[in-house]
C-alpha cells in the first residue's frame, strides 16, 4: 500500500503537476484571559491516503496572536486545517493538547498567495474542546 502511495504521488512532487492553492489565517488565542504567546500553530492540508501535508508553520507573539500563509500543490481541492498545540489549563500531563480546526473552502485561492484571509478571531484555551487530543510529536 505504501509503494502505491509513493507512486502516485511521486509524479506530483517530480514533475511539479497538480495545482497551487493557498490559504491564510490570523486569530488570537488565550489562556485564562491572558496573551497565549509561543503557542505552536501549524496550517496543514488534511488528505486521506497519505500523510497530511505541512503549509505553514508559527507560533503566536507575546499578545497570543498568529498570522500564517501557506500553499500546497495538488490535483483536487486542498482540505486545509490549522493545529493548535498548547498546554493551558494543563498541569502536568506529558505532551500538548491539539485541537483542530478546518478552514472554510471560500478562504482557498489559487496560487502561492491567500486572496482571502481567515480571520480565526479570539479562542480562550483553557474550554475543553470536543475532537481535542494529545500530541506528544508536533
Amino acid at each position: 500500500m505504501l509503494r502505491l502511495l509513493v507512486l502516485l504521488t511521486l509524479p506530483t512532487v517530480i514533475l511539479g503537476l497538480g495545482r497551487t492553492q493557498s490559504v491564510g489565517v490570523r486569530g488570537q488565542l488565550i489562556c485564562e484571559d491572558k496573551p497565549a504567546s509561543g503557542v505552536k500553530v501549524k496550517i496543514y492540508d488534511e488528505d486521506k491516503l497519505s500523510p497530511d501535508e505541512l503549509m505553514a508553520s508559527g507560533k503566536t507573539d507575546s499578545s497570543g496572536k498568529f498570522d500564517l500563509k501557506g500553499s500546497a500543490d495538488e490535483f483536487t481541492s486542498i482540505e486545509p486545517k490549522i493545529n493548535i498545540y498548547h498546554d493551558c489549563d494543563d498541569g502536568i500531563k506529558p505532551c500538548q493538547r491539539k485541537i483542530t480546526v478546518y478552514i472554510p473552502s471560500q478562504y482557498i485561492s489559487s496560487g502561492t498567495e491567500p486572496k482571502k484571509i481567515f480571520d480565526f478571531g479570539t479562542l480562550q484555551l483553557a474550554g475543553k474542546f470536543s475532537g481535542e487530543t494529545r500530541d506528544c510529536l508536533n
